[in-house]
């Protein structure tokens, strides 16, 4: 059956055509988004969500989402989605941070030479009969120095458009590099000297912990006296009520702010201002910007559902269509070794350590981890998956590290997981091999090639004589056929293992006739997922 996908806000015809031609059942009802309660009773007939700014996802509307699995912005902030509720029930949250980059980068600058030339009042003035030139006194933008707050991909194309203005930029971003901040042209500086330099201040970060109220009252007073501030990224960023203040004393020369603490802005202490000038989110709002975030998320959107593929993803590593294809059968392996060890382990995790070797250690490992410790989680919550299994782990103050190394022994890559509890440490590796089939290859320090299938038979016990007639006839007495009997020990007499790979549940006879025959320490039953 192809997936359905519901489109709860305006896109484009384009864009939703996109969804028909790559086979998925789309349905258009763009004023749905509008009405929660209707929304709340039908999305649970849906695989996908493709949203606009309208369609507010609440954590009640999730509540009845049984079958989905994606939502999709069109656009950059995600504001309007429950991202933690949305994680808890393993549904991935994606947004389209690059189509609409270069529109929210003008944005700014134009933004930048109005408030710097006063035109909105300028042209209101005029409009009205009046000719006051010399009221409007302006500055040039040519020889100042702007002051960058987030230099990543809007940020950085405001930085080369200022070049190009002749503007000297500098740069606040943790996550600038010497080297990247020298190719792009820009000095790196601290926020304060940033601060204390700056004649015109643009802000292009997301609104984080980190980030909220970055331009506080207490750092607007650190500014350059004259400074001009833009605010085209997002609200809450700055402190409206201090901008208002310091523009009433003089300190601040002009605001120009596209977003706002609470919208709809029907009212904020910066309006009425001189030379303050305010836009209603206009940032992404041009034609091309629309229509392009609009295809974007039908391709991506499109692309999870049929291939796996994960683009932009807000709450999950972004796996793209070609890695999914690679990395398909060590998904399939990191799952299993976390289903294995999961289901062997009936006390509380501490910490989960995963070693990442050869081939591996070359792959998205953040996808790897994850599957990981889905495999983990699922043995107590079935609805685990790959979104929400971190979210699952971080809650029970599960402590997650990882590892990775060049090709140490015969495998080409392996992973090693070891999980921690309070009373012992358990781990085991596992591999693809040619045919790309997962396969585990060591438990417990044992080496052994066990070929996974749905249903297993795990043993241990001391490796003496009869163990393997004990099994063989037991499986037999109860009408268990077994499909492979793979073996490994330490040492001659020392610690053995078996791992039966049978073609039906054992039943709990079979387990009760082994644990009679006195040989085995552990008998334990287990199941994964194939296919």
């Amino acid at each position: 059956m192809a997936p359905k996908v519901l489109v709860s806000d305006k896109l484009s015809e384009t864009a939703v055509q996109i969804f028909r031609d790559r086979g998925i059942d789309v349905d258009f009802q763009p004023d749905v988004g509008k009405d929660k309660d209707r929304l709340a009773e039908i999305i649970g007939d849906y695989d996908g969500l493709a949203i606009r700014s309208a369609t507010k996802v609440t954590e009640k509307i999730l509540e009845n989402a049984h079958k989905l699995k994606v939502i999709a912005r069109a656009g950059i902030g995600t504001d309007n989605i429950d991202k933690v509720a949305a994680s808890k029930k393993g549904v991935i949250v994606m947004n389209t941070p690059f189509g609409n980059m270069i529109t929210t980068a003008e944005h700014a600058i134009a933004m930048m030479f109005a408030v710097a030339r006063q035109i909105p009042e300028a042209s209101a003035s005029t409009h009205a009969g009046k000719w006051e030139k010399s009221r409007f006194m302006g500055t040039e933008l040519t020889a100042k120095t702007l002051g960058v707050i987030g230099a990543g991909n809007i940020g950085g194309i405001v930085c080369d458009r200022a070049r190009g203005l002749k503007m000297k930029v500098i740069a606040y971003d943790p996550f600038l590099g010497q080297e990247k901040a020298d190719k792009m042209g820009v000095e790196k500086v601290e926020l304060d000297d940033l601060l204390a330099r700056a004649d015109f201040i643009t802000l292009h970060v997301p609104l984080t912990d980190q980030t909220r109220n970055i331009l506080s009252r207490e750092n607007l007073e650190k500014t350059k006296k004259g400074v001009r501030i833009i605010n085209c990224a997002r609200g809450g960023l700055v402190d409206e009520e201090a901008v208002a203040d310091l523009l009433k004393s003089g300190h601040i020369a002009g605001a120009a702010f596209d977003v706002f603490a609470n919208e709809p802005a029907t009212e904020n202490p910066l309006f009425g201002l001189p030379n303050v000038v305010c836009t209603p989110h206009l940032g992404a709002a041009t034609t091309e910007a629309q229509e392009n975030v609009a295809l974007q998320v039908a391709e991506q959107m499109s692309d999870y559902l049929l291939t796996g593929a994960v683009s932009n993803a807000l709450n999950m590593p972004s796996v793209t269509a070609e890695e999914a294809k690679v990395m398909g059968p060590w998904i399939k392996l990191a799952g299993h070794l976390g289903a294995f060890i999961g289901q062997m382990t009936d006390e509380p995790i501490k910490a989960i350590n995963i070693l990442y070797d050869g081939a591996a250690s070359q792959m998205n490992l953040a996808a790897l981890t994850s599957a990981t410790v889905a495999g983990i989680m699922k043995t107590v919550n079935p609805e685990v998956n790959m979104v929400s299994a971190p979210v699952v782990a971080k809650e029970r103050g599960i402590k997650i590290s990882t590892t990775h190394q060049d090709k140490s022994g015969a495998f080409e890559g392996y992973i090693k997981l070891t999980v921690v509890t309070d009373k012992r440490e358990r781990s085991m590796g596992g591999t693809i091999f040619s045919d790309g089939k997962p396969r585990f290859i060591q438990i417990k320090g044992i080496n052994i090639d066990a070929e996974i299938g749905e249903h297993m038979l795990y043993v241990t016990n001391r490796d003496e004589p009869g163990i393997i007639g004990a099994l063989g006839a037991t499986m037999g007495a109860h009408d268990v056929n077994i499909a492979n009997f793979t073996l490994g020990r330490s040492n001659a007499g020392g610690e053995a293992i078996a791992l039966l790979y049978v073609d039906a549940p054992v039943p709990q006879a079979a387990i009760d006739a082994l644990q009679k025959t006195g040989y085995f320490r552990q008998i334990k039953p287990l199941h994964f997922e194939i296919g």
